[in-house]
């Protein structure tokens, strides 16, 4: 006789591995895995939402660029081994949800199980006598109370003439428990619809001026994999006003009150025609169009600028956007005529809404405009060729640019609302007109945000279903004894959870509903 086991064969491995793969204990470590594979998400740089950070990290520490590179690092959420664990723990709770939905559904069919022989061994028992009644009607009485407590009830009736009454309640309880489980597939469900469908964008937008949802028209924009971005909702909008209130008292001086942009939405229908409304955005009141959530997330200054060569033409005229750097918005940027003739210009500095000059040197005292004024210094150099390669608006490239200088010293310009200053040697000239506020837009879409948020709260109410309900037993059983024609009455009970708050209550009232007097009800040792 031989020692060795048989082998079990391709059919044998694949249901020991779906075995194991579908039990709790694997869907658990799975669950522990996918959190623990989140963290580097929330550490590291993100291409998809800090594309700047990831520059800057490769720019700066080449080495550990290349580590996180190969790791999948900069893109967490969907890389391969990512997505390796999101797949297996959706297989894993689907094979661990659907055979215990079929025991549940099989158990909901099935009547409450058969009356014991000896109810004096179950955890809570008692007895009582009746006399001058006939067993019938103790059953419908007791049968009766049971079901007033939501007991499903089963009568069983024995040879000997005993009658007894099998009642069970807390079918809910594994109702809880698996619709929890059913609501974390469905939000991997949920997760996984956002990762496909999603998309998320941001554009700047000055007072005055539009946004038209295009692709072009995005500053940042990222999309699932099956985003067409070539036929994105069609809707637009312009910014007409943008308000913003901040705390002048001597509590909380310069604290954000209101922010508030009142737009033009105007809207195209299948059919193909436009509408236009008025519509206003705040902070924690987006605006939704078509399914795409607008939603305020920062906002600052625009110089309204015109600038002319030094042929007296003009080359360049209208807002641009300067970057807030602190809480008193003193904003940086840059305002570039590549335009002009003779020679290309630029400029560079700051916008400061409430300026002063002091040892610091030019800086804000107030975010709000107060006493705007533009702090610059200027450049010029021969025209460049284009090349249709991107450039940053709010970087000055000054390849090829010269600083230009006021006699000795480098010029440094500080302009007023309608001020105007020609640059030396007839090189042009540069009006500060005035600014206009701006606000950054995010444009996002999130179709399976409402599917995540209604199973969250299913999984909730599953969690409390299963912690609150009580599954419990009773049983009721009547003999007759022959020699003196007593009722005997037991009944007895046992709960199926650990907790058994009431159960001694609840024998009791049973014996009370049948009008046995109880003889010790609940309380004496069970005979051995």
């Amino acid at each position: 006789m031989s020692d060795q086991a048989p082998e079990i064969g391709f059919v044998g491995m694949a249901r020991w591995l779906w075995t194991q793969l579908t039990s709790m204990r694997t869907a658990l470590v799975l669950l522990f895995l996918l959190a623990f594979a989140a963290i580097p998400g929330s550490l590291v740089p993100q291409s998809s939402t800090s594309p700047s950070r990831v520059a800057q990290i490769a720019r700066d520490q080449p080495g550990l660029d290349k580590v996180y590179r190969f790791l999948g690092m900069y893109d967490v959420f969907t890389s391969v081994w990512f997505s390796a664990i999101y797949l297996l723990l959706f297989v894993s709770l689907v094979g661990c949800i659907l055979p215990r939905v079929m025991v549940y559904a099989r158990a909901l069919r099935n009547p409450p199980p058969a009356l014991p022989s000896r109810l004096d061994r179950l955890p809570e028992w008692g007895r009582g006598e009746l006399t001058g009644v006939e067993a019938d009607e103790v059953v419908a009485a007791a049968e009766g109370w049971l079901r007033r407590k939501r007991f499903r009830t089963r009568r069983t009736d024995l040879p000997d003439g005993t009658v007894g009454l099998s009642a069970e309640r807390g079918y809910l309880r594994e109702f809880g428990n698996l619709l929890f489980h059913v609501s974390l597939v469905v939000v991997l469900v949920g997760v996984a619809w956002n990762t496909l469908w999603g998309s998320k964008g941001s554009a700047i937008v000055v007072e005055g001026q539009g946004f038209s949802n295009n692709i072009t028209q995005y500053d940042e924009f990222h999309a699932g994999a099956a985003v067409n971005t070539d036929h994105l909702p069609p809707f637009s909008l312009v910014l007409n006003r943008f308000t913003a209130t901040f705390e002048t008292g001597p509590v909380q001086t310069g604290a954000a009150r209101e922010f508030r942009a009142d737009v033009t939405v105007t809207e195209q229908s299948a059919s193909g025609d436009a509408s236009s409304s008025r519509r206003t955005i705040e902070v924690n009141h987006p605006l939704n169009v078509h399914g795409t959530t607008i939603h305020l997330i920062s906002h600052g200054y625009a110089a309204n600028v015109e600038v002319r060569d030094g042929s007296g033409n003009l080359a360049f005229a209208g807002p641009v956007v300067f970057l807030p750097q602190d809480g008193n918005f003193k904003s940086a940027g840059v305002i570039k005529a590549p335009d002009a003739r003779p020679e290309r210009l630029a400029f560079e500095g700051w916008l400061l809404p409430t300026a002063t000059v002091d040892a610091a040197g030019p800086r804000s005292l107030f975010p709000d405009a107060l006493n705007p004024e533009l702090f610059l210094n200027a450049w010029s150099g021969k025209p460049k060729q284009e090349t249709g390669r991107p450039e940053n608006v709010y970087v000055l490239d000054t390849t090829g640019l010269t600083q230009i200088k006021n006699g000795n010293d480098l010029l440094r310009l500080r302009l007023k609302p309608g001020d105007t200053y020609q640059l030396p040697d007839q090189q042009g000239s540069i009006t500060f007109r005035g600014y206009q506020r701006w606000t950054k837009m995010q444009f996002s879409r999130a179709p399976g945000l409402p599917l995540v948020f209604g199973s969250l709260a299913l999984g909730v109410f599953g969690i409390c279903l299963s912690l609150f309900v009580r599954p419990r037993r009773l049983f009721v059983k009547l003999r007759r004894e022959a020699d003196t024609g007593t009722l005997l009455v037991e009944a007895a009970g046992l709960d199926r959870a650990d907790s058994r708050l009431g159960l001694s209550d609840d024998v009791a009232d049973l014996l009370v509903a049948t009008g046995a007097d109880p003889d010790n009800p609940t309380d004496q040792e069970a005979t051995p």
